[in-house]
C-alpha cells in the first residue's frame, strides 16, 4: 500500500466520572483523512477542507504526531497528510485527537505495523499536547483502540480495552460554541475533598463493572461526576436543563463531554437515545442557541480504512 483514505472517530473523552482516563470512540461522526508515501522524507501536509487549521507541519497537531513516530523508526521515504476536517476545533469531541490518531495509525499501517497500539497512543498524545498543553489519552485511546477504554496509567502508559454492551447508543448535542480545552483545564482546582474522590472512584469502579455486566441500570447510576463538571458545566449554556430532560427522556446518565461545549448521554437503544436528542434539541431551540447533533453507537472498531492504494 502507497495510500490510505481514512475515518477517524470522534470521542467522547472522561465519560463522566473518568476525567483523563475514560473515552468512547463514537461511529457516526469522525474525519477523513489521506495519507501517502512519497519520495521526499518527512511529513508535509498538502491540504485542509472544513477547518481553517494551519498547513505548517508543526503546528497541526496531525504533523506533531506524525513526526513523533517518525522519529522511532529509520526509513528513507516520507508522507503527505489531507484533512477533511470534520470534527469543529472546541467542539469537546475529540477533533484534535481524531487528527492525532488517524495520522499515527495510518502511518503504521503504510509501514506494515511496526508500532503498538499504545505506541500510536504515546505518539498521538503529543498532537494533544500541541492543542491543550497537556499530553493527555483519554480521546486519542478510543480512537485507535476503539469502543471504550480506560487509561489505568500513563507512566508507563497502560491502556486498557473494555467491554461495549451492543445495546449502548450515545447522544451528543454540541452548541455553536467553542470552549478551548486549555482554558477549560484552567478553571479546574488543583486539589479536591477526599469525600468527592471516594464517591468518585467509586462511579469509575460501578462504570466499569457495568460495562463488563451489561449492567445498563449500573452504567446509568455511575455517570455522575463530583469533581469536573460542577466547575465546567457554567461554561455551557443551558447545561442542567439539557441534563435533567435527557433523564427524563430515558437517558442512562448525561454529562458533558470531554471539556464540553458538547454535552453526551449514553441510553439503552436507539429508541430511547432518539428521544433524548429530540428533547436536546427541545432545549436548545427554546433558547435560540444553534447546535449539531448526532446519535451513535459506539464503534468499537475505532479508526477505519475507506480506501486504499
Amino acid at each position: 500500500m502507497n495510500e490510505l483514505k481514512i475515518f477517524a472517530p470522534a470521542t467522547i473523552a472522561n465519560v463522566s466520572c473518568g476525567y483523563d482516563v475514560l473515552g468512547l470512540a463514537l461511529d457516526t461522526v469522525g474525519d477523513e483523512m489521506i495519507i501517502r508515501k512519497v519520495s521526499q522524507k518527512g511529513v508535509k501536509i498538502t491540504k485542509i477542507i472544513g477547518q481553517d487549521l494551519p498547513l505548517e507541519t508543526h503546528k497541526n497537531v496531525a504533523g506533531i504526531a506524525a513526526l513523533a513516530l517518525l522519529s522511532e523508526i529509520e526509513i528513507n521515504f516520507g508522507f503527505e497528510i489531507e484533512i477533511d476536517k470534520r470534527i469543529k476545533p472546541g467542539s469537546g469531541i475529540g477533533s484534535s485527537a481524531a487528527s492525532s490518531a488517524g495520522v499515527v495509525w495510518a502511518i503504521n499501517e503504510l509501514l506494515g505495523k511496526p508500532f503498538s497500539k499504545t505506541d500510536l497512543v504515546r505518539f498521538a498524545m503529543e498532537g494533544e499536547r500541541l492543542a491543550t498543553g497537556v499530553a493527555h489519552a483519554d480521546n486519542v485511546a478510543p480512537a485507535l483502540f476503539g469502543g471504550f477504554t480506560l487509561v489505568r496509567s500513563y507512566q508507563p502508559l497502560d491502556i486498557i480495552s473494555l467491554p461495549t454492551p451492543n445495546e449502548l447508543y450515545a447522544t451528543v448535542i454540541h452548541p455553536q460554541i467553542e470552549v478551548k480545552t486549555s482554558d477549560a483545564r484552567k478553571i479546574l482546582k488543583s486539589n479536591i475533598a477526599l469525600k468527592d474522590a471516594i464517591k468518585q472512584w467509586g462511579n469509575v469502579g460501578g462504570l466499569i463493572s457495568g460495562l463488563y455486566t451489561e449492567d445498563y441500570d449500573l452504567i446509568g447510576r455511575s455517570l455522575e461526576d463530583y469533581i469536573v463538571e460542577p466547575i465546567r458545566s457554567i461554561l455551557i449554556p443551558a447545561f442542567d436543563a439539557v441534563k435533567q430532560e435527557s433523564l427524563k427522556a430515558g437517558a442512562l446518565g448525561c454529562g458533558i463531554s470531554g471539556s464540553g461545549p458538547s454535552i453526551f448521554a449514553l441510553s439503552k437503544g436507539e429508541i430511547s437515545a432518539k428521544n433524548v436528542a429530540n428533547t436536546m434539541k427541545f432545549v436548545y431551540d427554546k433558547i435560540g442557541i444553534d447546535y449539531d447533533i448526532h446519535i451513535s453507537q459506539i464503534n468499537k472498531e475505532g479508526i477505519k480504512i475507506l480506501e486504499k492504494k
